[in-house]
């Protein structure tokens, strides 16, 4: 039987015999595309190839690449653990052609691999084909169903619908008819009873699909029209976790050698044993699934946080410790204690993971214990609910109070049942459901974009020219409207651009488009599918005109030199903290920059102060930058040039060095890093376990700090008649202050102690209340103080009422005894009638409740309003 490790390498070595050129994976968190997180295929790599904006370095690749699906179109998320085939993290071989074959080999392939290669049963394979679209004057895809005949009955040839055999990028883009591979896995008595092709896409979990061949011959434009595309494509993706089960033969992807590693841990670290229980099951499968999702998120780049692509890889790490939580009673962190059963079985294919093992285990278990807390938080709250609901004879709470729970807390909904139900309560979960359905709506309503077809005004591909030159002659290759919340704006695609487009952590270029007829403002540069896009709040009223492109220089500069200063900062933390010190994010722009990095404690004030005094003698040095653009790869390493975990690079790279600084970099710089004049660190922060983050900043701005520190050290030295021992003079008077300010303390607990006195020789009694009223200039602390103490010592039928006043602002304090609140009395409500007289509000406990108001000239009948109310 073939290992999953052997299944991976056959596949590339079989279609590496086939002429295809073997790709690594991409990284499986998406940096520089506006329109993904995440990978969610094996095309997404090469989008910009497909979409034509680039010309292809190999016409057949191939590769084993790791994908992520939670969001969107692609939301399996709810489904993981549950069923035997979905995933969050999946890998997916897959084989490309960019204008070479099409679907002859791509079916011969196929057929070829699954069952002469691999010696898969033909007879439990079928095919699906496009049965055709008349609304859109499509046919049946006759050719695939051709090729088809060859190797399978008709019987095992299945038309398919658009939903399932027309694949589509987006709304607009590159689209095609697809072939399904579908494989039936069940028991010989099984099949008897019932065809496999009556089951194909019926979500049957033994009769799936494998393989899906993507023939991409159309373009979508925005008005929903098609166009043939001008190079066709074959895009194929194989799911090898189902694989694996087929070959393996196995009925779960959870009982292949992909998972059983992990599971088998897992069951000795939980004292569970696997198929025993089919809620553990679940929970088992759903942890053996997200730590592989979270590890690899963390190695390529993506820490789990609270926005965006960050909260998705929370989202599941949280799924997975509510999961082991409820079902295998893991009340401490546990998942982390996974990662080296992962790295074993994983990391041979994938040795990023052995490399940033460290990191990646800190991560997991500081987030494990934080959403612990979280739990135990949630749980309270709801024990709160619970008794809530139980006083006003309920047994359910509200959808609301759990949709909060959910949305505040991150507790889930069904913990929340699991919890009521062992208290005999339920919950409205539709009423939940709603919620969560207005809360989904918003954020579609917020993330609405709608975009045009592109305007082509010539062919062409984008040449950027901004290492060399700020101002260029440019043309306007194509443009495009878009609009999102209201506000429309223009997509601009060049000839040749001098335009930085925002990628690699640096911000885009901004400036404009000057042409004899008029100025056009680029705001700024974004890349989309690598492919530079201008954006502008108008159209030119002459866009066939020639232009010159003139990147606003000032802000270029200023990015350039916070950029080389990110490069020297990154080597100064190596040398003082070590060579575990690795990037793990950066943000270049104008005003500063921002570097995280790996390290697992504070950075003190003495090693923040040596990294400082590097970076800048290098800067005083003016070491010139030596910059090789375009070499190969190999040649990069041999340089010793620094790459990141998480990006994917090209066979050819380019390397900015300055000095004993290299890296691997396509952003803007120096010509010198003397240019850069001076950084300054102005923060040290953690942002996650074992990740921290440094915001520095460079030359006028560091002049500007500089500046206001002067001018800042000069009041104060004004301030204290220009004392020598500055210092000394602040410390002396801190001191006296305290000094002082514990006097006036002691000075007021004996007026207090005298006004309390006074009180109490002025109890008016009514009907046996003790009734304590007073109007005064005093604090409201002092009330209140007052107020307690009376307390303390009325412990029967007191009733305390006083209108205070500070600084013009007026206050009611009422305090009752405990038998009085017995006996129906409320201070809140008292407090917040009679509060209407100073035009304010307030409220508080039954026992003493205060109120604020704005008008002090109706204190005195604020105090006779509530003796009114309380009949005294």
């Amino acid at each position: 039987m073939l290992t999953a490790n052997e299944i991976r390498a056959s596949f590339k070595h079989f279609f590496e015999q086939k002429g295809h050129h073997i790709v690594p994976s991409a990284p499986m968190v998406i940096k520089d595309d506006p329109t993904l997180m995440f990978t969610n295929a094996g095309m997404n790599q090469f989008k910009d190839i497909i979409l034509g904006n680039h010309a292809a370095t190999f016409k057949r690749v191939a590769d084993s690449q790791k994908c992520l699906r939670v969001s969107g179109k692609h939301n399996d998320l709810e489904e993981v653990g549950r069923d035997t085939y979905h995933h969050t993290m999946f890998e997916m071989l897959g084989n490309w052609s960019f204008g070479d074959y099409f679907k002859r080999e791509a079916i011969d392939w196929a057929w070829e691999y699954l069952v002469k290669v691999l010696g898969l049963n033909p007879d439990n394979l079928y095919a699906t084909v496009f049965e055709g679209s008349p609304d859109e004057g499509l046919s049946r895809d006759d050719e695939a169903a051709g090729y088809w005949e060859q190797y399978l009955p008709a019987s095992h040839i299945i038309n398919g619908n658009k939903h399932d055999n027309f694949w589509e990028m987006g709304d607009t883009g590159p689209c095609g008819p697809c072939s399904e591979i579908h494989i039936d896995l069940r028991t010989p008595a099984e099949k008897a009873a019932t065809a496999g092709r009556d089951l194909v896409n019926h979500d049957h979990p033994q009769v799936i699909e494998i393989w899906n061949l993507v023939f991409m011959q159309f373009n979508r434009k925005a008005d929903a029209s098609l166009e043939p595309l001008p190079a066709k494509v074959i895009d194929t993706g194989m799911g090898f976790e189902r694989l694996c089960m087929a070959l393996q033969g196995k009925t779960s992807n959870y009982d292949t050698d992909v998972f059983q590693p992990l599971i088998g841990a897992l069951a000795a670290l939980t004292g569970t044993a696997y198929g025993a229980d089919a809620q553990k099951d679940v929970a088992m499968r759903v942890v053996a699934d997200h730590i592989r999702t979270i590890a690899f998120s963390i190695t390529d780049g993506q820490l789990p946080g609270n926005a965006k692509a960050g909260y998705v890889i929370r989202r599941i790490l949280r799924r997975a410790v509510r999961y082991g939580y409820t079902f295998l009673g893991q009340k401490q962190a546990f998942m982390y204690r996974l990662l080296p059963v992962l790295i074993d079985n994983m990391g041979q294919a994938y040795p990023e993971l052995e490399a940033q093992h460290t990191l990646i285990g800190k991560v997991i278990k500081e987030e494990e214990e934080a959403f612990l807390r979280t739990l135990e938080t949630g749980i309270r709250l709801l024990d709160k609910t619970i008794a809530e609901a139980r006083a006003a004879q309920r047994t359910s709470i509200s959808g609301e109070d759990a949709f909060t729970l959910y949305d505040t807390f991150g507790f889930p909904l069904d913990l929340t049942e699991l919890i009521l139900r062992e208290q005999g309560m339920s919950v409205d979960t539709a009423a939940f459901d709603a919620q969560m359905q207005q809360q989904k709506q918003r954020a579609r309503n917020a993330a609405a974009i709608e975009t045009g077809d592109w305007v082509v005004l010539a062919e062409g591909t984008t040449q950027f020219v901004g290492y060399d030159h700020t101002e260029h002659e440019a043309h306007i290759l194509r443009y495009r409207q878009v609009k999102q919340k209201n506000q429309t704006l223009y997509q601009l695609v060049l000839d040749q651009t001098p335009f930085y487009a925002e990628s690699g952590g640096q911000v885009g270029d901004c400036g404009e488009l000057v042409s004899e007829f008029e100025h056009i403002e680029i705001f700024d540069t974004k890349k989309e599918n690598n492919l530079p896009i201008h954006l502008a709040k108008r159209l030119p009223a002459h866009p066939q005109a020639p232009m010159m492109a003139c990147v606003n220089t000032e802000k270029r500069a200023a990015c350039a030199a916070n950029h080389s200063a990110t490069h020297l900062l990154d080597e100064a933390l190596r040398e003082v903290l070590g060579e575990h010190v690795e990037q793990k994010g950066s943000l270049v722009t104008p005003e500063a920059l921002r570097f995280d990095f790996s390290h697992f404690q504070k950075v003190s004030d003495e090693e923040l102060r040596r990294v400082e005094h590097l970076v800048n003698e290098r800067i005083r040095r003016d070491i010139p930058l030596t910059e090789y653009r375009d070499i190969p790869i190999e040649e990069a390493r041999r340089l010793g040039a620094i790459a990141l975990f998480g990006e994917k690079y090209g066979d050819r790279v380019r390397v900015i060095r300055f000095g004993s600084s290299i890296e691997f970099c396509g952003g803007t710089h120096v010509a010198a890093t003397g240019h850069i004049g001076m950084m300054k660190i102005v923060s040290e922060s953690s942002i996650a376990a074992g990740v921290r983050r440094i915001e520095a900043i460079t030359g006028a701005r560091v002049e500007a700090l500089f500046d206001g520190l002067q001018d800042t050290l000069r009041d104060l030295r004004l301030l204290f008649n220009n004392a020598p021992d500055l210092v000394g003079v602040i410390r002396k008077h801190i001191e006296e202050n305290a000094g002082l300010k514990h006097q006036v303390e002691g000075y007021m607990r004996e007026k207090e102690a005298q006004f309390k006195a006074t009180l109490l020789e002025n109890i008016r009694q009514v009907n046996g209340v003790k009734v304590i009223q007073f109007c005064a200039p005093l604090s409201a602390e002092t009330a209140k103080n007052i107020a307690f103490q009376l307390r303390g010592e009325i412990t029967e039928n007191l009733f305390f009422v006083a209108g205070t006043q500070e600084a013009g602002k007026p206050m009611l304090t009422v305090m009752l005894s405990d038998n009085l609140v017995a006996g129906g009395l409320k201070a809140g409500v008292l407090v917040k009638e009679a509060a209407k007289l100073i035009e304010g509000g307030g409220g508080g406990q039954p026992h003493f409740a205060t109120a604020g108001g704005k008008n002090p000239d109706g204190l005195q009948a604020a105090v006779d309003k509530v003796l009114e109310l309380a009949h005294l």
